[in-house]
């Protein structure tokens, strides 16, 4: 979760800075519940499969995922497997602290 957290903050700095500075994605990375969720909204539509997040994108609740074909036309190599190495870290290690408090709660996991 450390690990995931210091790339949460790279992935930030380096790559949805840039795409914030940018006029033609400022307004396409989805939308932000609460301070800093565009990253994870941008790491999501680098990191996901192209048909799932089109999937996303052409649903009910579109405006609240990031546009994965213009951000992907605005981001390197390093920019995509940053979020690659970001996303896949932090949503395993959520999933990991789930099925852990899951897990206590049920009596498996002694403390």
């Amino acid at each position: 979760m450390l690990f995931s957290l210091l790339l949460y903050v790279l992935f930030g700095q380096i790559t949805v800075r840039k795409l914030r500075k940018n006029p033609e994605t400022m307004q396409e990375l989805g939308l932000e519940f609460a301070s800093g969720w565009d990253i994870l909204n941008v790491a999501q539509a680098l990191a996901t499969p192209r048909k799932i997040h089109k999937l996303l994108e052409n649903g009910q609740l579109a405006f609240l995922h990031a546009n994965s074909e213009l951000i992907s036309k605005h981001t390197n190599r390093f920019d995509k497997a940053l979020a690659i190495l970001f996303f896949w870290t932090f949503m395993g290690s959520a999933l990991c602290m789930i099925s852990l408090i899951a897990l206590d709660k049920i009596g498996m996991v002694n403390s």
